[in-house]
C-alpha cells in the first residue's frame, strides 16, 4: 500500500461492515498493514477467542511523556434506520459531507491518524506518539482495559497523555458521565387476575423498580452533589424498555426492563448499583413469604463504563488547546474510553473531528473540512512533540 488521503482511508474503512460484538480482524490487518509498510511495528491484543483484536504501535523515542492517539474499530447497526445510500460506501455528496457508517463515530479519527502516518514516521519525535485502536466500544467499552493493560506491559516508557477522537468538532471534552445498563428479570407467580393480593405479579414488581430508580434519582438531585458542567447537571437512572404478561386478567409471572445509570464524576455509579442490588434483595426477602419462589435477576448489559473527570488546567487541556486552536472545553454525557484511560494514569481527553449529532443515526456524515482539521490536528501534535522545550 501507498500513502493515502484521509478521505481514501476513509473510503477503505467504512467498507468493513464491524458491528460492536462481531470480529473485527479483517479490519484491524488492514490497518496493520498500513501501518507496517511504513517500518513500525504494531501490536495485536486479541480476545479469548482469538475472533477479534485491538492493535498499539509506538511511533518515536522510547522516552516519558508520549501521546495515545485512541479510537474503536467497531459501530452500531444500520437495520432499521432510513439510509438513503449504502451505509457501507463512502459517499462523497456535493454539499461537502462524506456519508457512511462509522463516518463520524469514528473512523473518521482513524483515518486521521493514519493519513498522518508518513509525516509522523519522517519526524524528529523527542517524545512518541501511540496507536491505540480498540474493539468493541460501541457495546461497552469491552475491550479498553485489556489493549490499556498491553500498552503498559510492552513498553519500558511512560506514556503522558491519551487523546480519545470521538467526535467533539475538535474541541476539547474534559468530562464524561459514568454509565451502567442493566437488563432486570423479575420471577413472579401466575394466576387469576382476581387473586392479586395471593399473587406476586411479576410486571407490578417491576413497576415498583422502576419507580424506585426514578424516586433515587430525585433524591440524587435534591441531596447532591449538582455538577452545572453536565445537562442535565446531575446523576440520572432511566428505563428505555419493559416487557411483561401475556393478557389483562393473567397475573404476569415474568418481567423484564432495561435500565441505565449515568452518574457524574462526583457521584459513584457503583455505589448507585450497589443500593438498586441492596434494594432487590430486600424486596426478595419480604416476598418470599407470599410467593418462595420470587426472584429478581440483575445482569450487566455492559459493565460499569468510569466516568472522565480531567481537571481543566491539566497539561493535556492545554496541549489540546495549542494544537486545535479551541480554547473552551466542554463536557458530554455520552459514555466512552477516556475515563479507563484516566484510571489507568494517563492524562485524558476527548477530542475528535466531526459532530456526535451525526453519531448513530441514519445518514451519518463527516464534513471535508473537519476530516481535514483533524488531520492538521495530528500534524499540529507531531510539531508538538519534536520540541522536547513543550513537553
Amino acid at each position: 500500500m501507498k500513502s493515502m488521503s484521509a478521505e481514501n482511508i476513509l473510503k477503505e474503512l467504512v467498507a468493513f461492515p464491524v458491528l460492536g460484538g462481531e470480529s473485527n480482524l479483517e479490519i484491524i490487518y488492514w490497518i496493520q498493514n498500513y501501518i507496517e509498510q511504513y517500518g513500525v511495528k504494531t501490536y495485536l491484543v486479541p480476545n479469548t477467542e482469538n475472533t477479534k483484536a485491538s492493535l498499539h504501535c509506538r511511533i518515536g523515542p522510547e522516552t516519558d511523556g508520549g501521546t495515545i492517539l485512541s479510537g474503536h474499530t467497531d459501530v452500531v447497526p444500520v437495520k432499521g434506520q432510513d439510509w438513503l445510500t449504502d451505509p457501507f460506501k463512502l459517499i462523497d455528496k456535493a454539499d461537502g459531507n462524506l456519508y457512511g457508517r462509522g463516518s463520524c463515530d469514528m473512523k473518521g479519527f482513524l483515518a486521521c491518524c493514519l493519513a498522518a502516518l508518513p509525516k509522523l514516521t519522517k519526524a524528529s519525535l523527542k517524545t512518541p506518539i501511540y496507536f491505540a485502536f480498540s474493539y468493541d466500544e460501541e457495546i461497552g467499552c469491552l475491550a479498553a482495559p485489556a489493549l490499556i493493560t498491553h500498552i503498559k506491559a510492552t513498553y519500558k516508557e511512560n506514556p503522558k497523555f491519551a487523546i480519545i477522537g470521538e467526535p467533539s468538532m475538535l474541541k476539547p471534552i474534559i468530562g464524561q458521565k459514568s454509565i451502567h445498563i442493566l437488563d432486570v428479570y423479575v420471577n413472579g407467580s401466575a394466576g387469576h387476575s382476581s387473586r392479586i393480593k395471593q399473587e406476586v405479579s411479576a410486571v407490578h414488581e417491576a413497576a415498583r423498580l422502576v419507580l424506585w430508580a426514578e424516586q433515587k434519582m430525585d433524591t440524587l438531585i435534591k441531596s447532591g452533589p449538582i455538577d452545572n458542567r453536565f445537562n442535565p447537571p446531575h446523576s440520572s437512572l432511566h428505563v428505555g424498555r419493559i416487557q411483561g404478561g401475556i393478557a389483562p386478567n393473567i397475573i404476569a409471572d415474568k418481567a423484564m426492563f432495561s435500565m441505565d445509570i449515568r452518574a457524574i464524576p462526583s457521584d459513584s455509579g457503583h455505589d448507585i448499583y450497589q443500593d438498586f442490588i441492596n434494594h432487590c434483595k430486600e424486596k426478595e426477602a419480604e416476598l418470599k413469604v407470599v410467593f418462595p419462589g420470587f426472584k429478581i435477576n440483575i445482569k450487566e448489559n455492559h459493565p460499569l463504563v468510569p466516568a472522565l473527570n480531567t481537571d481543566e488546567n491539566a497539561e493535556v487541556v492545554a496541549l489540546i488547546k495549542k494544537i486545535t486552536g479551541h480554547q473552551e472545553w466542554h463536557t458530554v454525557s455520552y459514555a466512552s474510553e477516556a475515563g479507563q484511560f484516566a484510571n489507568a494514569g494517563f492524562q485524558s481527553i476527548i477530542c475528535g473531528p466531526g459532530s456526535i449529532e451525526q453519531a448513530h443515526r441514519a445518514n451519518e456524515f463527516i464534513s471535508k473540512t473537519q476530516l481535514q482539521q483533524g488531520v492538521i490536528m495530528i500534524e499540529a501534535l507531531i510539531e508538538h512533540s519534536k520540541d522536547s522545550a513543550l513537553n
